[in-house]
This record gives structure tokens, C-alpha cells and sequence, in this order.
């Protein structure tokens, strides 16, 4: 009874300092995190005009999107976070008429629609 007692509480010793204990090592390729970084200031400094269909909370950002992808799948949406509000925003549009033709088809269906500029960048 005695041996019983010891060997679980031994197994258990044993269990818990096994599972407790852990080392992961992630490999990753240089060039990936200059490849990451080069696609982060080219989206955050895009030259493109856009829609943004709403704002609010992240769960009406998400509710929103999903729509958007419904009503208008040909068109990217994406949710953008702008403290202290999430943003839903489509399409990327390079030129202002064609941004405009898209932007009164959007208005009909979303009529808080606004138009976005494209950021002036300074070099």
C-alpha cells in the first residue's frame, strides 16, 4: 500500500516537472522579416484613393466587412484600427475618377460612405 502511495506520488513528481519544462526555438529566414517590413511601409504609405464604408467597435468592424465582402466581392475590405476606433475600408484605387464611379455605386448601399484621399508622401 505504502509503495502504491509512493509510486504515484513519484509518477506525479515526474509528470508535472516533465510537462512543466519546455524550450521552443523558431528558425527564421532574414530576408522574411526585410520582406515584412518592406510590405508594411508600402501599405502604410500607399498612393491609393479608398472607401470607408463605417467605423465603430471591432465586432461591428468585423460585421461590417462581412457584408461588404457579401455586397461587393470584387472589392478588398479590410478593417484598419485608428485609436480609438476600427475602420472598414475597400479597394484601392489609383486614379480619382475611377475611385469616384465606385464610390457612388457604394454610396447606394452604405450611405456614411466616404471617399479617402491617398496620403501625401514626402520624400
Amino acid at each position: 500500500m505504502k509503495t502504491a502511495i509512493l509510486s504515484v506520488i513519484l509518477l506525479g513528481f515526474i509528470t508535472f516537472g516533465i510537462a512543466q519544462t519546455g524550450e521552443i526555438n523558431i528558425q527564421q529566414d532574414a530576408s522574411i522579416t526585410r520582406l515584412l517590413e518592406v510590405y508594411k511601409i508600402s501599405n502604410s504609405k500607399s498612393n491609393f484613393y479608398t472607401i470607408q464604408v463605417g467605423f465603430g467597435s471591432y465586432s461591428k468592424a468585423e460585421e461590417l466587412k462581412q457584408q461588404v465582402d457579401i455586397d461587393f466581392p470584387d472589392l478588398k475590405a479590410k478593417i484598419i484600427f485608428d485609436s480609438p476606433t476600427y475602420r472598414v475600408q475597400i479597394g484601392q484605387f489609383i486614379s480619382k475618377l475611377e475611385a469616384e464611379r465606385k464610390f457612388k455605386e457604394v454610396r447606394i448601399k452604405y450611405p456614411e460612405s466616404l471617399l479617402l484621399k491617398p496620403e501625401k508622401t514626402t520624400k
